[in-house]
């Protein structure tokens, strides 16, 4: 139903003929309450609302989408999970702190990798106590993977009410998927079968109506789609069928990165990772179908209880698509790479935001966004003052129809991912991306506004912009204080570049 919204005094009044103008005028003057939804490892192709030819179905992410604000260039910090996830929760660049690496998780290549920490300090103050302070409730619900015991769950970092958060990236005790979960911080455990999406869900929503009177801020961050890939039968029986009607080539060649020591060219051992590059793959067909249904619910318990006009609501993911292992899932196509890259595919994900009283219907924005301006924007909304520096911007502007002062957008990921993404840092200067590789310096530089695959290397047609967009780079990295590869013990070890400003 289309809402007729006037404007009194500075606030934001619906009427929609079944609640009246007193009600409404009462309960839009209320701080708006917040649901924060984050899907692991969803791809920006994964969802109709992206991508009309999906192969899976995602109908109530496509309802919401049309009812919101859809950003179609919308990044995350990192491509892999804790470091993109510690940004969701305190507006900062993970490097700040070397969170660059899922925790626990470094890998050894010609080179070690950069030292990481484990965990997300307490001193940090994440969304939920800024909003704490504000008058807020807020629970977490699902995946956390930002600390290595229980010091460092939810419940410590400014949540009153955590289910299901705590040290793994994914349900790997019990039955995983489907209960019993026996999964730490999700008490109590569920009776036999359940699909864990749907308790999630059902999690997030009793939180929402035992806080219907009050500003919450509820987190939803759905385990799904991460491995391990299991989907309820129905829908992989029905997925099945579906797939036998998809021709096409199911896998492409991603290549390794050359690297060079010494002048001298030095292939990786493996020429080529097996990259997927067209949707089939019934099982994570019926995983990302069962995470849609309990968006579903959790949305309609907002109708239900007449919250909805006073609630923002956020959907989005950790970062891209699994398209290079771990069974190789999804096809990010035509983004190259996926999880554990810097490519595009990588780290573009989808960014949608209902924001009643300020986005409009089908709203679209084109421009450069980042998870990093989640923190900021939610903060203006509940009005909480930010007293400490942080990296995101507002975006209010840009859901009201407007623009946002957008500098360049920067990575940093000095590790060799489980996904076969080489070490590299990157900056996003409005359509042009340049990455660096960490093991010789070597640069890339692509347009994406003509070649959004990332097919097409122009940096030596380009020195000039290359050496501009690796100044502001290396400013970035220096100003993060950024850690790099390591040389490996073993004689004879080659050294890892290093940028010129850095002094072990």
């Amino acid at each position: 139903m289309r809402l007729l919204t006037l404007f009194l005094a500075g606030s934001v009044v619906y009427l929609n003929g079944c609640v009246s103008p007193e009600a409404q005028q009462a309960h839009q003057s209320a701080k708006p309450n917040i649901v924060f939804i984050t899907v692991d490892d969803l791809g920006i192709m994964d969802v109709g609302a992206y991508n009309p030819d999906c192969f899976y179905e995602t109908p109530n992410i496509d309802r919401f989408a049309a009812s919101a604000m859809r950003f179609n260039r919308a990044y995350v910090s990192s491509p892999v999970c804790s470091p993109s996830r510690y940004t969701l929760m305190t507006g900062k660049y993970p490097s700040r702190v070397h969170a660059t690496d899922w925790f626990v998780g470094t890998r050894s290549g010609h080179f070690l990798p950069a030292e990481i920490i484990d965990r997300m300090p307490l001193e940090e103050i994440t969304i939920a106590e800024l909003l704490k302070g504000a008058g807020y409730a807020t629970g977490f619900i699902g995946k956390w993977h930002l600390g290595p015991s229980q010091e460092f769950y939810p419940q410590n970092q400014g949540f009153d009410l955590n289910q299901g958060g705590h040290h793994r990236g994914g349900p790997y005790t019990g039955g995983e998927y489907f209960s019993p979960f026996e999964m730490p911080e999700l008490k109590p455990d569920s009776p036999p079968g359940e699909h864990l999406p749907d308790r999630l869900a059902r999690e997030t929503a009793a939180f929402i109506e035992a806080n219907k009177d009050r500003p919450f801020l509820a987190c939803l961050n759905f385990y799904s789609v991460h491995t391990p890939l299991m989907g309820r039968p129905d829908l992989v029986e029905r997925y099945g069928e579906k797939a036998k009607a998809v021709e096409g080539v199911e896998f492409g060649k991603e290549e390794y990165v050359t690297f060079y020591h010494k002048g001298k060219k030095k292939l990786h051992s493996e020429p080529y990772r097996p990259v997927r590059i067209l949707q089939k793959h019934a099982i994570y067909a019926a995983m990302v179908e069962a995470m849609d249904e309990a968006v579903g619910l959790v949305l309609q318990q907002l109708e239900t209880l007449g919250l909805a006009e006073n609630t923002i609501v956020i959907v989005t993911s950790d970062h891209g698509g699994l398209s290079t292992k771990e069974g190789t899932p999804t096809s990010n196509v035509p983004f190259r790479g996926g999880k554990g890259w810097l490519y595009e595919g990588g780290i573009r994900v989808p960014f949608i935001i209902r924001y009643p009283g300020v986005t409009s219907l089908e709203q679209v924005y084109e421009e450069p966004v980042s998870t990093l301006d989640l923190y900021s924007t939610l903060a203006a909304a509940a009005d909480a003052p930010i007293h400490h520096e942080i990296d995101g911007v507002d975006l209010a502007p840009a859901l009201a129809g407007g623009a946002i002062e957008r500098g360049p957008l920067y990575w940093h990921y000095p590790h060799y991912s489980n996904q076969g993404g080489f070490p590299s840092g990157a900056a996003l200067i409005g359509d042009k991306k340049l990455i660096q590789r960490y093991e010789d310096g070597g640069v890339h530089l692509y347009d994406l506004s003509e070649d959004i695959s990332e097919q097409n290397d122009i940096a030596a047609e380009h020195p000039k912009l290359v050496e501009q967009m690796t100044a502001h780079l290396h400013g970035w990295l220096h100003s993060q204080d950024a850690r790099f590869l390591r040389q490996r013990p073993e004689a004879g070890s080659p050294k890892p570049w290093r940028p010129s400003y850095f002094k072990p």
